[in-house]
């Protein structure tokens, strides 16, 4: 174990987390080439088997194959524990089994947990655990209780409580995967489910920081400039998604004739929901207007929170280059929010950061529209979509992943992989340069933009 942390591969944290997820997906893909993993008379290849675990191990859903179906009892819980480890971060549970075996946390293990949960401050690592471990299990517990209400009478104790367990860890992890065979489109007219379904998943989305935050307001009488921007970003986006795909479905004319309008209601609000990285669904996509299939895009583009269990570019991403926008427009020099300046550090960063999506997104959609088959009907708007679930780790699809080359599957493979770990991760554990302070300077010149 010590030449393997000697290895060069292993030198920096960034290359550590890395190399955590993938040992990850390494272990899901072997428990699933388990005899016992699928279901009897079915056989699954290597890439399929490699898929399901890299995108469970990333919190996406997406799937090749029917989850339902094709695994057994056995591989489906294989899925769950790879969701859970995926969305709480390996090192949540490193931490969770030095306290029980009531060792010391070392310097570096606290590191990569700062990494993992986007800490500022090494100080916070305890604490911040402590709410993590706590809130999952307050959640899905909670999830699981709400759900057994209406799964048990239908399912029976045995079914209903696992169903209950499955759904309420995939709804807070933000993980599509679903053990009905339909995701919940058979509880389009369950509006308390769904109800259920979108408290866990704003839950799991918001970030444990924020929630943090939250519980210690009654001491603090204060919010974090952090908590502050993600609360006000996830609202807006949140009311603002509803509102267009009101006016993008028509009050969505999908559902049956005679749904009340509360159910309407309800449906809406979660199709508002789940782009934020949940990738459950109550209707068919595919058949959605081209309107609501942009706004989901750029849903599923933004996504959740840092440090939650969301994918996507983040909301406090989003908000930043929102305030920054603003002030440009009224010719303002500094980017202000509840009475406090951004750093342009924070600013360069945000914008690196949706530049180095775009191109990643762009390469993507390229190789896929080369590779892939475009049914009639559709567009660009079929791959694109598909690039852009598997990058904010949501596992929304119109039809294009279980029918995936090789190829394919390879890229959204690596498109999920980024969206979880995240871009500058990713890049910094390809990087062997150290950054470097240039000692020269030189003089500044303006070009013309725009």
């Amino acid at each position: 174990m010590q030449k393997l942390k000697q290895l060069k591969f292993f030198d920096t944290l960034s290359k550590k987390m890395v190399a955590g997820f993938v040992i990850l997906i390494v272990i899901g893909t072997i428990l699933l080439s388990l005899p016992i993993a699928t279901a009897p008379g079915i056989h699954s290849s290597f890439i399929n088997r490699l898929f399901t675990a890299a995108s469970a191990t990333c919190i996406t859903g997406l799937t090749v194959v029917n989850t339902a179906t094709h695994w057994s009892i056995f591989g489906q819980v294989v899925i769950l524990g790879l969701s859970e480890v995926g969305a709480l971060g390996y090192m949540t549970f490193a931490v969770l089994l030095f306290n029980i075996m009531r060792r010391n946390i070392g310097l570096s293990t606290q590191l990569m947990v700062k990494e993992s949960l986007n800490l500022e401050n090494l100080s916070d690592t305890k604490s911040v655990m402590r709410y993590v471990i706590g809130l999952s299990l307050l959640f899905q517990l909670g999830g699981l209780g709400l759900l057994a209400i209406d799964f048990v009478p239908r399912f029976g104790w045995a079914r209903g409580l696992y169903l209950s367990l499955y759904h309420s860890v995939m709804s807070f992890c933000n993980a599509g995967f679903d053990v009905f065979g339909d995701s919940l489109m058979g509880f389009r007219s369950d509006s308390y489910v769904l109800i259920v379904t979108m408290i866990l998943i704003i839950a799991g989305g918001l970030g444990f920081l924020v929630w943090r935050d939250l519980l210690l307001f009654h001491e603090r009488k204060r919010l974090s400039l952090n908590s502050k921007l993600t609360l006000l970003t996830t609202i807006s986006l949140f009311v603002l998604g509803f509102v267009l795909l009101l006016i993008t479905e028509r009050d969505l004319k999908l559902l049956p004739t005679g749904t009340s309008w509360f159910n309407r209601t309800i449906n809406t609000l979660f199709l508002s929901v789940t782009p934020r990285t949940a990738g459950l669904i109550t209707m068919p996509t595919g058949k959605l207007q081209a309107g609501s299939l942009f706004i989901i895009m750029v849903l599923m583009f933004v996504g959740g929170t840092p440090g939650s269990t969301a994918g996507g570019i983040k909301t406090t991403t989003f908000g930043v280059l929102m305030f920054q926008s603003i002030a440009q427009l009224r010719g303002r020099q500094d980017v202000e929010f509840s009475h406090r300046r951004f750093s342009q550090a924070n600013i360069s960063r945000a914008l690196l950061l949706v530049f180095l999506a775009s191109i990643v997104i762009s390469v993507a959609t390229l190789i896929l529209t080369q590779t892939e088959k475009i049914p009639q009907g559709f567009g660009l708007e079929y791959v694109v979509f598909e690039v852009l679930s598997a990058f904010g780790t949501v596992g929304l699809s119109l039809g294009l992943t279980p029918h995936l080359t090789v190829v394919g599957k390879i890229v959204i493979m690596l498109l999920m992989f980024i969206g979880r770990v995240g871009i500058f991760t990713s890049l910094y554990a390809l990087s062997k340069r150290q950054a470097k302070v240039s000692l020269i300077r030189y003089p500044a010149e303006n070009i013309l933009i725009g």
